[in-house]
């Protein structure tokens, strides 16, 4: 099996009306492994305050993985009735749980996260708008402020066209940007699983900035989970859980339907195509786009690369012949993502 360069997708694809991009937790890592590698934040997540049962479920499913903890806790909530005739208590308690365990992974993101938007550097910045740059619509699986951070950066090549559909309230003194669905017709930029810098307030989809305020962003965020206001975040356990909360928020949702009707190329940075992204997945499979491009990072005999190849050459099945999908894989660090 052939691994592209980077440079070898491009002009592959280049016959395709337009490009569009896909991140995972990779894009992340590439930039800051000593932050948000699952077992980093692990490390630094703060179980003080919770039943000690929880840290030991990570030894006990011998992983570093919060969904894959969270995605365990949720099968057992559903299962623990079939052996106890008085489950609903201990029901309960596990369900309450994993939601415990969501929230320690957001606070854990956001209390190991860069705190300004310089502690990135100028040429880390301009690599990655280079990357970018590429690319018409950009959606993104995580929760960070890096990609938000880079696309702010309009004082480094290459500029970029940059519209995440958040807009200035009526109130003009507002601290926050709110997004409307009618505003959202040039939008490009999509976060599908929500992020540090949104927060649902009910009656408004609000995005945290700088301008606005001056203070920090990262400051913003932490201040606003010490009162116990969480942003917008799907960190469910499983697939079908992450679509049931995607559905019940109308950004979320938004975000997901634009997925679908992309035509042209689709560029996978960073993502393992795991099945707790399946929701997300089955949008390729019954989608428009011609071709897909899916990043390899390490050997391809690996056995994480061999069950990611198989997934991704999986996608083409569901195809209808008249709308065949091409399926190729290109190196992730010859994309030069970060430097």
């Amino acid at each position: 099996m052939e691994i592209l360069t980077f440079e070898q997708a491009l002009d592959n694809s280049s016959h395709q009306p337009r490009r569009h991009l896909l991140l995972g937790n990779g894009f992340s890592i590439a930039c800051r492994p000593d932050i948000f590698v699952y077992g980093r934040l692990l490390e630094k997540a703060n179980f003080d305050s919770v039943p000690e049962r929880l840290r030991k479920a990570f030894d006990i499913l011998e992983t570093v993985d919060f969904e894959e903890v969270i995605r365990a806790l949720k099968y057992l909530a559903k299962l623990i009735e079939l052996y106890l005739d008085d489950s609903s208590e201990l029901k309960e308690i596990i369900e309450k749980e994993s939601e415990i365990l969501k929230d320690i992974l957001v606070k854990t993101i956001a209390s190991s996260h860069p705190d300004r938007p310089n502690d990135i550097s100028r040429d880390e910045y301009q690599h990655c708008k280079q990357f970018l740059q590429h690319f018409e619509r950009i959606f993104t699986l995580n929760y960070d402020l890096l990609l938000y951070w880079t696309l702010m950066q309009e004082d480094i090549i290459p500029n970029l066209r940059c519209d995440d559909g958040f807009r200035k309230p009526e109130d003009e003194y507002a601290e926050y940007v709110t997004w409307e669905p009618e505003n959202t017709y040039s939008q490009n930029i999509y976060y599908l699983h929500g992020a540090l810098h949104i927060f649902d307030a009910g009656s408004e989809i609000q995005k945290y900035t700088w301008i606005n305020t001056g203070i920090p962003l990262m400051e913003q965020i932490r201040d606003a989970l010490e009162k116990n206001y969480f942003p917008l975040f799907v960190a469910e356990g499983t697939s079908e859980e992450k679509l049931t909360r995607i559905k019940h928020s109308d950004y979320l949702s938004k975000a997901y339907r634009s997925f679908i009707p992309i035509r042209g190329a689709l560029f996978i940075y960073g993502h393992s195509l795991s099945d707790n992204d399946n929701h997300i997945l089955r949008l390729i499979e019954i989608g428009k786009i011609s071709q897909l491009y899916v990043s390899i990072y390490g050997d391809p005999k690996d056995e994480n690369n061999i069950k990611l190849i198989q997934k991704a050459n999986a996608l083409t099945t569901a195809r209808h012949p008249r709308s065949p999908l091409e399926v190729f894989f290109y190196d992730a660090e010859s994309a030069q993502v970060w430097r």
